[in-house]
């Protein structure tokens, strides 16, 4: 086998490794069969939430074995392709095989990260706030492209999307947005983005047509469980009912039953503008223990505190990446010096290399300053 091939062997090799050892390969077929026979009691959707959720956990568990099982056959098959090929000097054979490992060596490392997300919270469902920083009508418009871009990337992944709230801008764009996006580890993928994020473009709306620089933060919470016990002191909120702004139309609701509740404690605020009050009230609140579940996983979790406590303010200094369309293409992530010139498939919702990056980024343990001095 070529130097090359074996390269690229050894490297699917290590993939699998650590796919072996998320699932705990010795133990899968036992956990499996404990779920199947869960599944056929017969009480089991007498509580319906708790009968998804073990569903959706035996799915996750057939995924990962499907997977490792599907990466370790496809490489014997390709290795022993390859050594027929060159016993029989069949050179057509062994650059087909290659090329299939090439291939191979790009899933096993896609699904390697993917294994990597095993967070407490990364397995959820997921909140995204999207909120313009200062800069009018530029920041706005900066706001509703990256909203699009978070939507089309969730609607690539076969995520669901529901648009919780929204503020529209004065002129063009929207003020904020809050998402809930909910599928398989829709909080694990969706955590790096939350920061600030820089926009340099010429400006569609400056007649003089000049460079301008537009900066939008992104906040990502998990949606949690209604196993998890967050409890919220009465005397600690704030309810107030209101008319929802915005254009009206397919994605705004305009009724007079928003409500934005305020926790005092943490100066947190959320909003929920869907069409009844009592709807709305339920949503604001999952919504807040959300929140004060994501502060209590930032305690626990040096990472990720790091990363919301230099969220700082929508402005210079602060941002965790910048987007240049002028006067070259360019879209760099300065956390991990990830780069791609292909800024229109990214704000098309091309993300995967990004988020794929920080998360590679923080499993290794580095600090941002870290990564950004290496």
């Amino acid at each position: 086998m070529r130097a090359d091939a074996q390269n690229t062997v050894e490297k699917i090799e290590k993939s699998l490794e650590l796919l072996a050892q998320r699932l705990d390969v010795e133990t899968a077929q036992f956990r499996l069969e404990e779920f199947n026979a869960r599944v056929e009691d017969p009480n089991l959707w007498d509580d319906p939430d708790a009968a998804q959720k073990l569903m959706r956990e035996r799915q996750m568990l057939v995924d990962a074995m499907e997977t490792y099982e599907s990466i370790k056959q496809d490489l014997a098959d390709n290795i022993e392709l390859i050594e027929l090929g060159e016993m029989e000097e069949d050179d057509e054979v062994v650059s087909d095989a290659e090329a299939a490992l090439k291939a191979l060596e790009e899933k096993a490392a896609q699904k390697e990260l993917e294994a990597l997300l095993d967070g407490e919270a990364d397995g959820n469902d997921t909140f995204l706030e999207v909120n313009a920083g200062a800069g009018g009508t530029e920041s706005c418009d900066w706001a509703s492209m990256l909203a699009r871009m978070y939507v089309r990337w969730a609607e690539k992944k076969g995520y669901k999307v529901e648009l919780q709230a929204e503020s529209a801008g004065d002129e063009a764009g929207i003020k904020s947005a809050t998402y809930k996006i909910s599928g398989q580890n829709a909080y694990g993928w969706l955590k790096s983005e939350s920061g600030v994020h820089r926009l340099v473009r010429i400006s569609p709306f400056d007649s003089a047509a000049k460079r301008h620089t537009s900066f939008t933060s992104v906040w990502v919470y998990p949606v949690v469980d209604d196993n998890i016990d967050i409890e919220v002191n009465p005397a600690d909120i704030r309810i107030d009912t209101y008319r929802s702004s915005g254009a009206g139309g397919q994605h705004v609701n305009t009724t007079d039953s928003a409500v934005r509740i305020t926790h005092h404690p943490t100066g947190i605020v959320v909003t929920s503008s869907e069409k009844s009050q009592h709807q709305n009230r339920d949503i604001a609140m999952k919504a807040l223990k959300s929140r004060l579940y994501q502060l209590e996983l930032d305690r626990r979790n040096a990472a990720i505190n790091e990363a919301h406590e230099n969220k700082g303010d929508a402005g210079w200094g602060n941002q965790i990446r910048s987007y240049v369309l002028q006067p070259y293409q360019m879209v760099k992530d300065l956390r991990t010096n990830f780069e791609t010139s292909d800024t229109k498939g990214v704000l098309d919702g091309d993300l995967d290399g990004l988020m794929g990056a920080t998360l590679a980024l923080d499993v290794s343990g580095k600090t941002r300053a870290e990564a950004q001095s290496g």
